[in-house]
């Protein structure tokens, strides 16, 4: 692992633990075995560092949804792959996924550029505006579909996590989940 990769990985970890605040970039670099001069010849600032965890994280977690789904031919059933790939992810990335769930309930938010935000929730958008158009889902606002499937799947990963449902049962509530979930808006 190249030293600015982990240090990304040692500072999410940090950040987890001890807070956005109480984590000094000292800390990380000692913890990631850099001197702290090292940390800034590969980010600015922590704020930089913060920042680019998460949209290191983002990254990962969509090459991993765009190479796992399938699609299974409907507008449906592509956003049902798409919403358990993510789950899955987060399930096998909790330590990332909590880190994503921090972020977007801090002041760095307001930090990250509106293309970039719109990057990642674009394919999302599209989806959800094309089962809009094949009469699939309710005429509602798509912002408002968004914040119900983004808060339904969080929410089927906190009982998941919280659960520790077994690895051949997990699908199966991924899935139930994703049905009433479909249920609600269509």
């Amino acid at each position: 692992m190249d030293k600015q990769t982990r240090l990304i990985e040692t500072s999410i970890r940090l950040f987890h633990e001890k807070g956005f605040h109480g984590t000094p970039t000292s800390l990380i670099a000692k913890e990631a075995g850099v001197a702290n001069g090292t940390l800034f010849q590969y980010f600015r600032s922590k704020e930089n560092l913060i920042l680019q965890a998460y949209t290191s994280i983002k990254e990962e977690m969509g090459r991993y949804v765009e190479t796992t789904q399938t699609g299974a031919g409907t507008i449906m059933g592509h956003m049902k792959s798409v919403l358990s790939s993510s789950i899955t992810w987060a399930l096998d990335h909790p330590l990332k996924f909590d880190f994503i769930q921090q972020f977007h309930t801090s002041p760095y938010l307001q930090k990250v550029e509106q293309e970039t935000i719109e990057k990642y929730k674009r394919p999302h958008m599209d989806m959800i505006q094309e089962a809009i158009d094949q009469k699939v889902f309710k005429p509602l606002p798509k912002e408002l579909i968004y914040t119900l499937i983004s808060s339904h799947t969080f929410g089927m990963y906190q009982y998941l996590r919280a659960n520790e449902v077994a690895s051949h049962e997990r699908n199966e509530v991924i899935e139930t989940g994703l049905d009433l979930l479909i249920k609600m808006i269509s």
